[in-house]
């Protein structure tokens, strides 16, 4: 069903999507607390430039990323006179390639997560003592929990259906940069439509199952609100 080429692709996949999750909610937490609360004229900008991989076409951003990884690129540059290794073709590329293309599918519902917190809460911790640090675990982590969970599972889900971010910033290497959507590709190419079938049923009930779990936790969080 499954060849030792298609395990790797998934391998790489789960790998890719559980790496590039546990960054963007580390990022994307401080990056959404500050739109949530700010009220500087940059919100827009910086909101605009998240969101753009939402409506940009994604063999565009890894064209630019490609270049930018590039030995002659302004960041491959930097690397390889550092003695670093290039980004381009590299599973660490694929990293750095996912994270901007999914921030908006994590950043987003912690944002609006954020929001819907609002300032009494806070407010309140800070009359008791409570100092930034304390205010954040003890408060909005709690309360935000529903946000860090659509959040988590959002852009777990659309990192594993990458497809041509992944295929411009890191070929098609197997065992290296091949994930699932990209050994799903070459199968087709190769007319064999049963393996195919097989990954791409498997990305589906995983979507599904994904959506599920986001919808009936959205349920269970309103009964619990409502009175």
């Amino acid at each position: 069903m499954f060849s030792p080429s298609d395990i790797s692709a998934l391998a790489i996949t789960l790998k890719l999507a559980a790496t590039t999750t546990a960054i963007l909610l580390v990022l994307g937490t401080p990056l959404a607390l500050w739109l949530a609360s700010t009220k500087s004229r940059l919100r827009s900008v910086i909101e605009a430039v998240i969101a753009l991989p939402l409506v940009l076409p994604p063999t565009v951003l890894g064209f630019y990323l490609l270049l930018a990884f590039s030995p002659r690129g302004a960041i491959g540059s930097v690397m390889a006179a550092s003695g670093l290794p290039s980004l381009a073709f590299s599973f660490w590329g694929l990293v750095l390639g996912s994270v901007i293309y999914s921030m908006p599918f994590v950043v987003q519902p912690l944002q609006n997560s954020f929001i819907g917190l609002g300032s009494r809460p806070l407010e309140a911790a800070a009359c008791l003592g409570a100092g930034p640090i304390d205010r954040f675990i003890s408060v909005v982590l709690p309360l935000s929990k529903l946000g860090y969970l659509t959040a988590a599972v959002l852009g777990f889900a659309h990192t594993l259906g990458e497809f041509g971010v992944v295929l411009m910033i890191g070929g098609n290497i197997p065992g290296q940069t091949q994930v699932l959507s990209i050994a799903i590709y070459d199968h087709v190419e190769a007319l064999e439509y049963s393996q195919a079938h097989w990954l791409a049923a498997s990305l589906l009930l995983v979507s599904f199952l994904v959506l599920l779990l986001i919808y009936s936790a959205n349920k269970r969080f309103s009964l619990v609100k409502t009175p």
